[in-house]
């Protein structure tokens, strides 16, 4: 839960001119959290709070490899829009080409907030979504806007469960945008040869897929302005030791 000490010193630095995004990283809690203070309201120190390891302030309670994995997933293909009682509906669609990366997204998501997951049949594709008031909490990229209109950066708490292991996040946002194809060169007699593409029209998501790349050694190159590819064999065989073709 919140310590009340927490509270206070976001206040303290709310009225010393810091506004939600600079006490975020000052003190680990997340923006969300912080703008909730700021705008009045009342912190929650029940346990419907304790339930929540953001509001709690104890990350390492999170299932690491689900959420990094749901987090890739979330920044490629998820939205969060906000309903009824501030009850906020988590959404990625899947495509219906890939039902064990649909089972693997609703286990993600039951992994990190135990709550009913349910799907959304669409043309093509499968809206798989679970409500609860503290996604914004697990997932402060949040905001109004499409992704790649407004910053989007990685929280020091993300950044360090990350950093423990940056394979879960890639393979979210290989899924998500990402697809693993069979390049073949024209007028050769060589036989075609896999490589990775991943593509995104936000530079800060491009940004955090090939940094989490750099972190385990696999090269990448950039094919024009919204794609990186990774055509190395080297690099394709760290891949596919954990991604693969999609199913």
């Amino acid at each position: 839960m919140r310590a009340r000490e927490e509270v206070a010193r976001a206040v303290t630095l709310a009225a010393a001119g810091f506004n939600a995004s600079d006490i975020a990283r000052a003190t680990g809690i997340p923006r969300t959290t912080v703008r909730m203070w700021l705008n009045g309201q009342s912190p929650n120190f029940d346990q419907r709070t304790a339930d929540c390891p953001a509001c709690a302030g104890q990350f390492d309670r999170l299932p690491r490899g689900e959420y990094v994995y749901l987090l890739g997933l979330y920044l490629g293909d998820g939205t969060l829009s906000e309903g009824r009682r501030s009850v906020y509906k988590l959404r990625i669609i899947c495509a219906n080409a890939y039902p064990r990366l649909m089972r693997e997204c609703e286990a993600a998501m039951a992994a990190v907030l135990p709550n009913k997951i349910g799907r959304v049949t669409k043309a093509g594709c499968t809206e798989v979504y679970s409500n609860s008031k503290h996604w914004p909490c697990l997932f402060p990229q949040h905001g109004p806007g499409m992704k790649h209109t407004r910053e989007i950066k990685l929280a020091d708490w993300q950044q360090r469960l990350v950093d423990k292991d940056p394979r879960p996040l890639i393979r979210g946002l290989i899924h998500s945008d990402g697809c693993r194809v069979l390049n073949r060169a024209v007028g050769t007699k060589y036989p075609p040869y896999p490589r990775y593409h991943f593509t995104n029209t936000s530079a800060d998501i491009r940004q955090i897929f090939t940094d989490a790349c750099d972190a385990i050694g696999v090269e990448w190159r950039r094919n024009n302005a919204t794609n990186i590819s990774v055509a190395r064999r080297a690099s394709v065989a760290i891949l596919d030791s954990f991604i693969g073709p999609k199913q």
